[in-house]
Formats: C-alpha cells, sequence, structure tokens
C-alpha cells in the first residue's frame, strides 16, 4: 500500500490535470459508451516493460544510465497508469497516468516521482497529437538540487511520447533551466521494450 501522502498527492494532481473521478457506480457509463480511438491506443500499452533511463546533466555532458528498471502497466477508467520500479523490488520510483481528454482534444498526463524531491507535475498537449507521438508540456517547477547548478532554478520541462511499434516506445524529456541561456537539451530517455 502507499503512504497516505502519496494518496493525497495523486488525488490533488489528477485533479489539477483535469482527470475525472469516477461517478457513483448507477451513474457511470458501459466501458465502450464514450471510447475514443486513443484509449483504445492507451490499453495496447498494457503489459510490463523494461525500461532504460539515460540523464545528460547539462548540454553535451556525460551521459548516465539506468537499467534494469520495470514499468508495469495497466488501465484505470480511460487512463494508462504506469508504475516504474527497479527489477529486484516492487517499491516505486515513479508513477504516471496518460490519458486523452476527448472533450477538450487533447492529452493529459500527470506524473509522481519518489526519486526526487518535486511535486506531482502535470501536463497536457497543445493540439490532438497523435498516439503514436505526443508532446506534453509541463507547468514550469523549480529545479531539484541533483546536478550543479540547478537548485533553486526555474526548470521548463517537455516530453515527447514517440511509439515505433506495440513493442517499442520512447520518452524525451527536453529541459530548460532558468539560467538566462534559454538552452534547450534532451536531459532524460526513457527506452521502453515490452517484455515477453
Amino acid at each position: 500500500m502507499y503512504p497516505l501522502h502519496l494518496a493525497l498527492c495523486l488525488t490533488a494532481a489528477l485533479a489539477a490535470a483535469g482527470a475525472f473521478v469516477a461517478a457513483p457506480a448507477a451513474a457511470q457509463s458501459s466501458p465502450n459508451e464514450n471510447a475514443v480511438p486513443e484509449t483504445a491506443a492507451l490499453s495496447a500499452q498494457v503489459g510490463a516493460w523494461t525500461v532504460v533511463d539515460t540523464f545528460w546533466a547539462h548540454p553535451g555532458s556525460a551521459p548516465s544510465l539506468s537499467s534494469g528498471l520495470i514499468a508495469d502497466r495497466r488501465m484505470v477508467g480511460s487512463l494508462l497508469e504506469e508504475t516504474l520500479h527497479a527489477e529486484d523490488s516492487r517499491q516505486p520510483l515513479r508513477i504516471d497516468y496518460l490519458s486523452y481528454d476527448a472533450v477538450a482534444g487533447q492529452w493529459r498526463y500527470v506524473s509522481i516521482e519518489a526519486r526526487v524531491p518535486v511535486a506531482p507535475m502535470s501536463a497536457s498537449s497543445f493540439t490532438r497529437d497523435p498516439a503514436d507521438r505526443i508532446t506534453l508540456r509541463f507547468e514550469p517547477f523549480a529545479a531539484p538540487p541533483i546536478a550543479p547548478g540547478w537548485s533553486g532554478r526555474l526548470l521548463r520541462m517537455e516530453q515527447v511520447i514517440t511509439r515505433d511499434g506495440p513493442d517499442h516506445e520512447t520518452k524525451d524529456q527536453f529541459f530548460i533551466l532558468a539560467d538566462g541561456t534559454a538552452t534547450r537539451w534532451l536531459a532524460h530517455r526513457y527506452d521502453y521494450r515490452r517484455r515477453r
């Protein structure tokens, strides 16, 4: 069971991202009544995935590689829930939710990180991106003190999810630090491969 504060943070983050709260059982629609192609595309991602995380602390810096990560994905209503953990542990390193808002015509995303001291982060697409290439923009937030020169600076972040088939996906995270240079760089690449 996750700690209570994590559950409270998740509830607040989902509300901030515009995710729905389930209605009482009598008022809920049937699973296929409001189905959209984007939800079907999310459902196809259910299962376990092997993940390699590559991190670049600054533009041009040497990459740091983290392997042995597993992403377990399941559908929670119309949201794709992903729990990232080490292969030898069930302790969550990150929990995130991705959904498509058919009314607004945009993708919505919420991420809760356990590895770095940041609040729950929400993001959305600007347009109705295709399900195989989704660009999500986050609200600016204070950069965590995980690399020299980061602490106390505002951080802008964009995540591009690219699927090149049913068994491979990348999540590229581009950062811009408020350091006067407005330099955008690829800071994180999560490489996903479906486990068989």
